[in-house]
């Protein structure tokens, strides 16, 4: 009866039969739920989507929800598997693959999705991501998990929790193949559980690299088992606290108690874990500057006298040598059995080696060195470096691998086939683009992580400024630039002075959250008064999880400047931009009482101490700052001082 019903109906309106299902309740879910155009905050989704539909209705996940996909692909069911370690701890239940689901992951020809790309549908009664490749269902999970209540992220059962999430029609793909984080494990020790957790992290913002800074000056990291002191004599260094690079240097006979490496064992953990949330893993190999623990450990790779210990933070560069003897065959024999090794252990086409900051002081000296030079007509040390590159190229290709360097390997002639990841600013992906080389844009001003954040007299210390709003407005593909030659961005922490891994995730969010978005969304789609509301929704969620975020966008702004008359003013602002900002001269704490910021501050007579409070809605958001009539006139010196130099 009920077929001879539908049949005699068919041909009324779409809307019609909608109604009829509805009323009768004869199905439940069988319609997509109406769908509206909706500011992009609505879901908070980060990175945004390309396109978003939400509708008014939800999808209820339950015990009695179901996974539906191709058992015979074995990356859908680790999806699933990696939903389901997402969701149960929170939710209490587990969701089974079965025959007949109502969550669907559906692979199809459609080669618009491209590798990365899906679409997803949250009806009433079922949820469908469908994309061309498996990275795309993954990514479609990342979506769905933000569409969740932020308790999902719990990692203890939540009781009397809805789990439900909004209907909504979303069809997404990145704007950059290349999303990447990078983690210095070398200035300070990161254990592989905090690596992985940290891949996690990243991965659930949909970024696809990570960047693994395993060697410098301050510790080897990687065990090379041909070499076997790298790790014996190089992991290791006198502990230390206090101010980077003003730290004393380790004393004969000091023990050498802080540091670590990853096995080879530990990699291969790290790498399987990686992959299974679909991120590349680059391992760099920073040489041939960069190279003092190694020098520690292989004293004869040194063109003149290698230094007798592992940095610890001290001052050493153009004093104590740092830089692998390139005129010695001993260091190519050397490298070739590290990049061996390393090439076998890592799957990705690129391996790094860095060529950054290499001070050729010493090869200057080297008699070894200047052979070299002579012999193969090299004009300078640029060129001697430029050499180093070209043989490390051909050791990579060899092994089927791709250079990549930091944009220092432009200097003294580019080897044929690398990529460049420039740091220095754009001017050198600019240059290297041009020239028919891929590049990675990674410039300082947008994508070191490792700088302050906010206002620098209550941020950690560092050394220069970027910004949430900084990175959020970082585009990796300059004009004139031809577009195809950038293959994305990254964000890089270094971590001179990142001790702790609940600090390295403070410097990282939210301006990895900033990054992911402007290179998977792109640049063009971006909008700061719609990203940041997102990114307090985000910070919610960061809380249940228990992963630490800087909340220096709160933060007031404090700009000292003089005017043409020779006056010091103050001008005050907020990331945010629409918060009350209340200040003091006369030595007492600012709150929602004491006067409020209306226009630029001129400084009354004999006044000592500015103080700074941010509020909103009658409550105090951001920290308490305090700076002396000092202080600000040193900044306002500095100002004036660049602007004149400009």
């Amino acid at each position: 009866l009920l077929l001879r019903y539908l049949k005699k109906i068919f041909y009324n309106s779409v809307a019609e039969l909608r109604f009829i299902f509805f009323t009768a309740g004869l199905i439940q879910g069988f319609s997509s739920c109406s769908h509206k155009d909706t500011p992009d905050n609505a879901l908070a989704l980060i990175p945004q989507p390309q396109e978003m539909k939400v509708g008014t209705d939800h999808f209820k996940l339950t015990r009695r929800a179901a996974i539906t996909l191709d058992t015979s692909n074995p990356q859908l069911i680790g999806i699933a598997r990696y939903f389901n370690n997402k969701v149960a701890p929170a939710t209490g239940f587990e969701i089974p693959v079965e025959k007949h689901g109502n969550i669907e992951f559906k692979l199809t020809d459609n080669t618009a999705f491209g590798a990365e790309g899906y679409r997803l549908q949250v009806k009433h009664g079922d949820i469908i991501i469908t994309a061309h490749q498996p990275a795309g269902i993954f990514y479609g999970i990342q979506t769905l998990l933000q569409m969740l209540p932020p308790e999902i992220k719990n990692s203890q059962k939540q009781k009397g929790i809805d789990w439900t999430v909004p209907c909504a029609d979303i069809t997404d793909k990145p704007q950059f193949a290349w999303r990447g984080l990078m983690l210095d494990v070398s200035r300070h020790w990161f254990t592989k559980e905090e690596v992985k957790k940290y891949i996690d992290e990243l991965a659930e913002y949909k970024m696809n690299v990570f960047h693994w800074h395993l060697t410098d000056d301050q510790g080897w990291r990687l065990e090379i088992k041909s070499l076997p002191r790298l790790t014996e004599v190089g992991a290791w260094r006198a502990p230390r606290v206090g101010q980077w690079w003003q730290r004393a240097p380790q004393q004969p006979g000091e023990e050498t108690t802080y540091g670590g490496f990853y096995t080879q064992e530990d990699v291969k953990e790290v790498l399987a874990y990686a992959a299974e949330r679909y991120v590349r893993v680059i391992p760099e190999i920073d040489v041939p500057g960069h190279s003092l623990a190694a020098l520690v450990a292989y004293p004869d790779l040194a063109c003149m006298k290698a230094p007798s210990a592992v940095g610890v933070g001290n001052k050493f560069y153009g004093e104590d040598e740092n830089t692998l003897c390139v005129g010695k065959d001993a260091t190519f024999e050397f490298m070739d059995k590290v990049l061996t090794e390393v090439a076998a252990l890592f799957p990705d086409e690129y391996i790094h080696i860095g060529g950054d900051e290499c001070f050729k002081g010493f090869w200057h000296k080297c008699p070894r060195c200047q052979a070299r030079m002579k012999a193969e007509n090299l004009k300078n040390e640029n060129e001697l470096q430029s050499y180093f590159i070209h043989r490390m190229e051909s050791i990579l290709k060899e092994k089927g691998k791709k250079l990549i360097g930091w944009d220092e390997i432009i200097d003294g002639g580019l080897a044929p086939d690398a990529t460049v990841m420039s740091w220095r600013g754009m001017e050198g992906g600019i240059k290297s683009a041009k020239a028919g080389h891929h590049v990675i844009m990674t410039p300082t001003e947008h994508c070191y992580i490792d700088l302050w954040q906010g206002e620098p007299s209550v941020e950690p210390d560092t050394y220069s400024m970027c910004r949430l709003k900084d990175s959020y407005s970082f585009n990796p593909v300059p004009d004139s630039v031809p577009a195809e030659m950038i293959l994305g961005g990254q964000g890089n922490l270094w971590a001179e002075s990142v001790p702790t891994f609940r600090h390295a995730e403070y410097m990282t969010w939210p301006r990895g959250w900033a990054l992911a978005e402007v290179l998977w969304t792109g640049p063009s789609k971006t909008d700061w008064d719609r990203f940041w509301p997102r990114v307090e929704r985000h910070f919610v969620r960061a809380d249940q999880a228990q992963i630490n975020y800087a909340r220096s966008m709160y933060n007031a702004i404090v700009t000292p400047y003089y005017t043409e008359d020779g006056v010091l003013e103050i001008k005050l602002d907020s990331e945010p931009g629409n918060l009350d900002i209340y200040y003091t001269f006369d030595n007492t704490d600012p709150d929602n009482f004491t006067p409020k910021y209306e226009a630029p501050l001129r400084i009354p007579k004999n006044a000592t101490w500015l103080r700074i409070v941010t509020y909103r809605d009658n409550k105090p958001i951001g920290k308490v700052i305090t700076l002396t009539i000092k202080e600000l006139e040193k900044r306002a010196d500095n100002t004036r001082h660049v602007v004149g130099n400009l």
